[in-house]
């Protein structure tokens, strides 16, 4: 059970990690994130840990 929660909040976090970095990097316009640095290293942040989490999540699948 807590390996679905981890992989459910990981695609999650790899989701919202994603726009930050894109609205960070410019690419998707329309916040006050948008073309700031700081959220393209957030974003690029929460897709690094939420890989990390999915593949966790992944090798407890195996273990079974």
């Amino acid at each position: 059970m807590l390996r679905y929660l981890v992989g459910v909040l990981s695609v999650a976090a790899f989701l919202t990690g994603g726009t930050f970095f894109l609205q960070g990097i410019g690419v998707l316009p329309g916040s006050f994130m948008t073309g700031r640095p700081e959220w393209a290293v957030i974003g690029a942040s929460f897709v690094v840990l939420s890989i990390i989490g999915m593949w966790l999540a992944w090798k407890a699948r195996g273990a079974r």
